[in-house]
C-alpha cells in the first residue's frame, strides 16, 4: 500500500476530475436512461397479450376496480423526478433543457441503488401553480413524484400544496432527502466527539430548502431550539428581524423555535464557540475561511455542502481545527449527499404502497441510516456509509415502510423481514441487469482512459 499523501494541488486535481470526465462522457452516451420492455416477448404474436386485443380485460379491470392499476401496470414502481430548473445543483437557475442531465443522472441513482423505475421529465414553466397542476394530472402514470432542484421560497409552497392534494407520494429530495442524510451523519459525528444532540450548539449557514428542513428534523431529532442558528445573506435570522415573515414565511416559523437571544449577526460571529456548523450555500472554495472555523468550539463538526465545491475545502478546515468534515462530495471523505436516502427511502413508500412520505418516515430512515454506519465501525472519516454499502439502501426501504405501517399510511402491511427480502430482491435484479448490459456490450464500455 502506498504511504503518499496527497498535496493540495493533487487534491484539488482529484477533485475537478469528475467535471472533466463528465464532459467527455455525457456526449459518447448521448443520455443517461433509456426505455427497455420488463415482459416476454418471445415473437410478435405476444403483442396480442401485451397491445390489442388482450389488453383490453386489463384496462376493463382497472376501470372496475381503479387500485388494480398497481397489479396490471408498472406504476407501483415508477416514478417522475420533476424540476422547473429554477435551482440546479449549486448553478442556479439554468433552464428546464441544463437540468435535464441531473434528472437522469437521478433516475439512474433510483434504479441502481433503490431498484426504482424513474422517468426524468424537466417543465418548462416557473409558475408554481402551473407546476403543482402539471403534477396532479400526472398522477394515474406514476407511484409518486421526487421533486427536484425548485427554487425556494416557491419549492416550499409546491411541496406542502401537492402533498396535500395528491394521493400518492410526493416529496422534495433536496428538502426532505438532504435533511435525512445531514441527520444521520450528524448523529454520528456527535457520537464520535462525545457530545450530545440536546446540548450542541448549531449553527445551519444558508436558509435555503435544503438548510430550512434540515433544522425542522433536527428540531425532530433532539437539537434544543434554544442552541440552534439560521444564517442567511441578511445574518442572524431572529424572530424580531423586520420584514422576516414578509421575507419568508419558513424562516419566520422557525425563528420562533430557534435563536432566543435574537442573534443577528454574521456566520463569522456565530460560529463562536459552536460545535455544529452545517452550510449549504453558494459554492467554494474559500466561502467560509478558516480563521472561523478555528474559533469554533473543540472537536467541532463542519458540514459544508455545496455543490460542486464545498464552502471551504475539507483539508482547510481540519487545518483550522475541525474534528470532523463532511461535504456532498463522493470523492472526499463523509459524503452527506441525499443519494444515500433516496433510493431506500422510495423503495421503502413504494413496497408499502404509502399515500405520503411523513417526516417521521424520513427521520426514521435517518436513524437507520446512523445504525449502519455505526454497526461498520465509525471513525472522524466514517460517520456515514458510502453508495457502495448495498445494504444500507433495503435497511432504510424496511425502517421507512415499517413506519408508514405504524402510521396508517401504508395499504399494505407486512413483517420486517418480509420488507427486507422484497427489497432486497428488487435492487438485486436492477444492479444484476445493469451488470449484464455493460458484459453483453448493450452498454458499451467508455473510451480507454476514462
Amino acid at each position: 500500500m502506498s504511504d503518499h499523501v496527497m498535496t493540495k494541488e493533487e487534491l484539488i486535481s482529484k477533485a475537478r476530475k469528475p467535471a472533466e470526465d463528465a464532459m467527455k462522457l455525457h456526449p459518447f452516451y448521448r443520455g443517461k436512461v433509456k426505455m427497455v420492455p420488463k415482459c416476454c416477448i418471445r415473437d410478435v404474436s405476444d403483442f396480442a397479450i401485451w397491445y390489442t386485443p388482450g389488453v383490453a380485460e386489463p384496462c376493463m379491470d382497472i376501470y372496475r376496480n381503479p387500485e388494480k392499476v398497481y397489479e396490471h401496470t408498472s406504476k407501483g414502481n415508477m416514478i417522475a423526478v420533476v424540476s422547473d430548473g429554477t435551482r440546479v445543483l449549486g448553478l442556479g437557475d439554468i433552464g428546464p433543457e441544463a437540468a435535464l442531465p441531473v434528472m437522469e443522472g437521478k433516475a439512474i441513482l433510483f434504479k441502481y441503488l433503490g431498484g426504482v423505475d424513474t422517468v426524468p421529465l424537466c417543465l418548462d414553466t416557473k409558475d408554481p401553480e402551473e407546476f403543482i397542476r402539471t403534477v396532479k394530472i400526472l398522477q394515474p402514470s406514476f407511484g409518486g413524484f421526487n421533486l427536484e432542484d425548485i427554487a425556494k421560497p416557491k419549492c416550499f409552497h409546491i411541496l406542502d400544496t401537492l402533498r396535500k392534494e395528491c394521493h400518492i407520494p410526493v416529496w422534495h429530495d433536496d428538502q426532505q432527502g438532504t435533511a435525512a442524510v445531514t441527520v444521520a451523519g450528524l448523529i454520528n459525528a456527535l457520537k464520535i466527539v462525545g457530545k450530545k444532540m440536546g446540548a450542541a450548539r448549531v449553527v445551519l449557514n444558508g436558509a435555503g430548502a435544503a438548510n430550512v428542513a434540515i433544522a425542522r428534523l433536527l428540531l425532530k431529532a433532539g437539537v434544543n431550539g434554544d442552541n440552534m442558528i439560521l444564517i442567511d445573506r441578511k445574518g442572524g435570522i431572529a424572530r424580531n428581524r423586520p420584514g422576516l415573515e414578509a421575507d419568508e414565511l419558513a424562516k419566520f416559523e422557525l425563528a420562533a423555535m430557534t435563536n432566543p437571544s435574537n442573534f443577528t449577526g454574521t456566520l463569522a460571529e456565530a460560529l463562536e464557540d459552536a460545535d455544529v456548523l452545517i452550510s449549504l450555500t453558494q459554492p467554494g472554495p474559500d466561502v467560509i475561511k478558516k480563521e472561523w472555523i478555528s474559533k469554533m468550539a473543540k472537536d467541532s463538526i463542519v458540514f459544508v455542502c455545496a455543490n460542486p465545491i464545498p464552502e471551504i475545502w475539507p483539508w482547510d478546515a481540519k487545518e483550522a481545527g475541525a474534528r470532523i468534515v463532511a461535504t456532498g462530495r463522493s470523492d472526499f471523505p463523509n459524503q452527506v449527499n441525499n443519494s444515500l436516502g433516496f433510493p431506500g427511502i422510495f423503495r421503502g413508500t413504494l413496497d408499502v404502497m404509502a399515500t405520503t412520505i411523513t417526516d417521521e418516515m424520513c427521520l426514521a430512515a435517518a436513524y437507520e441510516l446512523a445504525k449502519t454506519a455505526e454497526d461498520r465501525g465509525l471513525d472522524p472519516e466514517k460517520i456515514i456509509p458510502t453508495m457502495d454499502d448495498w445494504e444500507i439502501f433495503p435497511r432504510e426501504a424496511v425502517a421507512v415502510g415499517q413506519k408508514a405501517i405504524e402510521q396508517g399510511v401504508a395499504r399494505i402491511k407486512m413483517s420486517p423481514s418480509e420488507a427486507f427480502d422484497l427489497a432486497e430482491r428488487i435492487i438485486k435484479e436492477a444492479r444484476n441487469e445493469i451488470d449484464y448490459l455493460m458484459k453483453e456490450g448493450f452498454i458499451p464500455a467508455p473510451p480507454a482512459g476514462l
